[in-house]
């Protein structure tokens, strides 16, 4: 497999087939391009409209395949040098059912909607997506045919206005052409092109200019193609954005409390140097704005949590990054001062460049069994290079280059110590490609090398038993005579810390995916070596090899259901020393039906190995017990009236009790709710229990409550409360080798006031605390407060 690989990313090279993205079969609009520009209003009384091109949404695409559409929907496209302009006319005869909820943008779904889809270098990578709600209320996102993802983190600077009539509603959209990346040297632009209209009733009925083949895997491949934009240039577009930032942080320390204030100015830059390249610069970022992470319990786990990027710097483009393998992953940026950001993407060829400091180095310590998070007190700097050749729509190849480095550490929560070695850095080099030799099947595959250095002192971090406790008298470097589980203070992150010098590691990475309209199929090979390493990334498995296998059927039968899909898959893991870790089998349904339904549920049934008896050895042969799991999950969701939409998610079965190394009984419950009380005010609750059991006795019960209440004042303006409160009891006569609290507790809260002018103009007032008990605590004790203040205004120029 090592040598296959890299014969197969340089063989795939020459098997790709011509073709067109966009496709006129499809459906085609010749798009003039006029002088005046409509007013946006939600009016369509310019005459200007009169001379725009007409375009009918004739087909229901989901849940009917391509059948006669429900309510008639037309739209006027016309464009000036600068701007690209719609007017949507949506009818329904029933206009008290529309669904139209003030709110804050990009949190639209289950809304009524109308939207406009645009590959504009037509080459089936990249789309930009923008929806609008019948009160003007915008959405706008990346469709990234190359990872199969939807992204709403891009934010663009656009207008729209919406109007409910008597015979429905009316959407007005202007679409300023820096917007986008396209070839402005050409007379006459061919866009890759779909109006869309998502019609939320018993069904939520998807409505489209033209057909969708659900027998071809590729969706960007099938959009229609507009022509004209006669003279069209993006125009000036430079983005100055310069802000304020106030905090102030109050803190309990052994001592009392303790406050931080702090004043800082920051300042951003988006310069679109010409019709594909953009330039983006922050100097002093500032995220206090951003939403709470969902809520996660971190208990019975071995593997560190994963959270999603939020701040708008590094999601901006962030597409061009991706690759199969998550090697960048933009949270191990924890606090930059400054940060820069080039992207560039023409037909054939996309470049992206990124570089940051950050005021500390983390990253993930990964293993076999175990993940943790690491972290180096001394700035560090981040660095990532990613080139893409598409050289059609079948065939693309790129790479990515990351590297992460900082010197003179002192390791966080550590003494600092005679070090022969404190520097840390990790590189990244990597080659991916993807194949699309039939309309149904896709290959892809990935290449990765690493080399890393770390401090030679960095695995005191992980030192301690179970419980996390030192063993008085011993050296974590120096292995103790009796290291049995739950006494030794050695453990897997401990063993993959301690370096004296660069070592250096790889990784493969296989996939095949069928995907028909009846039936599909998939494959995956992955194969990490133990001293690989992505420290920009979010690889947290190494030192495995693992196969799976897969495959289902799929009906349409338009009674009860309008779609089943039933299937299962098969996978076996290996270490690189060829002990078997895990093999896993499982069998699924999924169904979707009437009121926006969907009733999932499946059986998996697992061997895999426990904890390691003797810590300070990474074999598991002989090292560990093995345990068969068998688990049954069940996930439903439905919207029974429009302002109600709720979900259910529970699992019941085995599970391995890894702090105590037995096969114990989980339940899980998640139930969440989605309320639109009223007109721009809803709330979303959602509940987490976690229940476990061994030997008939109660080991933990563990309950996440994560409620966020939302009031859009305006188009413009909101409030934001946030609290999210996490409650552990545990029986501690069933921990053998720990003591941890028999309850503790945990509530955050955050409030926050928000004024919009757009994405990047903004003023920002919230405050956010923390409260916590334990044994010791017996209440919920404050132990944090901070306020801040945001105020920042974006300079088209």
């Amino acid at each position: 497999m090592k040598t296959f690989l890299p014969f197969l990313l340089s063989s795939m090279m020459f098997l790709s087939l011509p073709s067109q993205a966009g496709s006129v079969s499809q459906f085609q609009l010749t798009i003039p391009t006029l002088t005046d520009a409509a007013e946006i209003d939600g009016e369509f009384d310019e005459a200007v409209w009169q001379h725009a091109a007409l375009a009918e949404l004739r087909y229901e695409t989901q849940p009917g395949e391509n059948t006669a559409v429900p309510v008639y929907t037309e739209a006027r496209i016309y464009a000036t040098q600068t701007s690209l302009f719609v007017a949507f006319i949506a009818k329904d005869s029933q206009p008290q059912r529309i669904r139209a909820t003030l709110k804050d943008r990009d949190n639209l779904w289950g809304d009524d909607l109308v939207g406009i889809k645009l590959d504009t270098l037509n080459n089936a990578r990249l789309a930009y997506q923008f929806f609008i709600n019948p009160l003007g209320v915008q959405l706008d996102s990346i469709e990234n045919e190359l990872t199969g993802e939807e992204s709403e983190a891009w934010d663009g600077i656009w207008k729209t206005a919406g109007k409910i009539t008597a015979n429905g509603y009316q959407v007005e959209v202007e679409l300023p052409l820096r917007l986008f990346n396209f070839d402005d040297k050409k007379p006459i632009q061919d866009w890759g092109f779909e109006l869309i209209r998502y019609y939320p009733r018993n069904e939520n009925h998807r409505l489209s200019t033209h057909k969708i083949d659900r027998n071809i895997s590729c969706q960007l491949c099938q959009l229609g193609v507009a022509t004209g934009l006669a003279s069209a240039k993006q125009g000036q577009d430079l983005q100055i954005t310069p802000a304020f930032v106030a905090t102030r942080n109050e803190h309990k320390t052994a001592h009392g409390w303790q406050t931080d204030t702090d004043y800082e100015p920051g300042f951003d830059l988006r310069w679109g140097m010409n019709a594909r390249t953009l330039l983006n610069a922050t100097i002093n970022p500032d995220f206090s704005q951003v939403e709470s992470d969902a809520g996660q319990l971190d208990i019975n786990s071995t593997f560190a949590l994963f959270y999603d990027e939020k701040r708008p710097f590094f999601l901006d483009n962030k597409d061009y990054f991706d690759t199969q393998v998550n090697l960048l992953h933009t949270r191990n940026i924890v606090s930059p001062d400054y940060g820069l950001k080039l992207t560039s993407q023409t037909e054939q060829h996309t470049w992206a460049l990124l570089a940051a400091n950050d005021s500390q180095a983390t990253f993930l310590m990964p293993g076999n069994l175990s993940s943790e998070v690491a972290s180096l007190a001394e700035e560090s700097l981040n660095l990532a290079a990613r080139y893409r050749f598409d050289m059609d729509k079948t065939f693309s190849f790129g790479g990515l280059i990351t590297a992460k480095s900082s010197a003179d550490n002192q390791l966080t929560e550590f003494a600092a110590q005679t070090d022969d070695n404190n520097d840390y850095h990790n590189y990244v080099i990597s080659l991916d490609a993807k194949y699309q030799p039939t309309e149904q099947d896709i290959l892809t595959a990935q290449v990765a090398h690493s080399q890393t250095r770390y401090p030679t002192a960095l695995y005191q971090q992980f030192c301690g038993n179970v419980e996390g406790e030192l063993t008085e008298g011993l050296l974590c470097g120096q292995t103790p005579l009796n290291c049995e589980f739950g006494l030794c203070q050695v453990n897997e992150q401990v063993l993959r810390s301690q370096s004296d010098e660069d070592f250096s590691g790889a990784l493969y990475q296989l996939t095949y995916e069928h995907n028909a309209r009846d039936w599909f199929a998939y494959s995956e090979y992955h194969d990490v070596s133990p001293h690989f390493r992505a420290d920009l990334g979010f690889v947290e498995k190494i030192d495995y090899r693992t196969f799976m296998a897969g495959g289902g059927l799929i009906w349409y039968p338009q009674v009860v259901f309008n779609k089943i899909k039933f299937g299962g898959d098969w996978d076996i893991t290996h270490n690189q020393a060829g002990e078997q870790l895990e093999q896993e089998f499982e069998i699924f349904w999924e169904m979707y039906g009437a009121l926006q339904s969907e009733l999932s549920f499946g059986v998996e049934t697992r061997e895999r190995v426990g904890p390691r008896h003797n810590t300070a050895q990474l074999a598991v042969i002989g090292n560990s017990n093995q345990y068969e799991e068998t688990q049954g999950w069940l996930y439903g969701a439905i919207t029974p009236i429009s302002a109600l939409s709720l979900e259910l998610e529970i699992h019941y079965g085995d599970e391995i009790d890894f702090l105590n190394d037995r096969l114990g009984t989980k339940t899980l419950i998640n139930p969440i709710l989605n309320w639109k009380i009223a007109n721009g005010l809803s709330v979303e609750i959602s509940h987490l229990y976690q229940h476990m059991e061994v030997e008939q006795d109660k080991l933990f019960t563990a309950n996440l409550s994560d409620v966020r209440l939302h009031w859009q004042l305006s188009l413009h303006s909101f409030i934001r409360l946030s609290s999210i409160y996490t409650q552990i009891e545990r029986n501690l006569t069933q921990y053998l080798y720990s003591s941890p609290d028999s309850e503790a507790a945990h509530l955050g809260n955050e409030i926050l006031y928000g004024y919009k002018l757009n994405p990047q103009s903004v003023f920002y007032l919230g405050y956010s605390d923390s409260l916590t008990s334990d044994d010791e605590l017996t209440r919920l004790t404050r132990d944090e407060k901070t306020y801040f203040m945001k105020l920042s205004y974006a300079w088209l120029l």
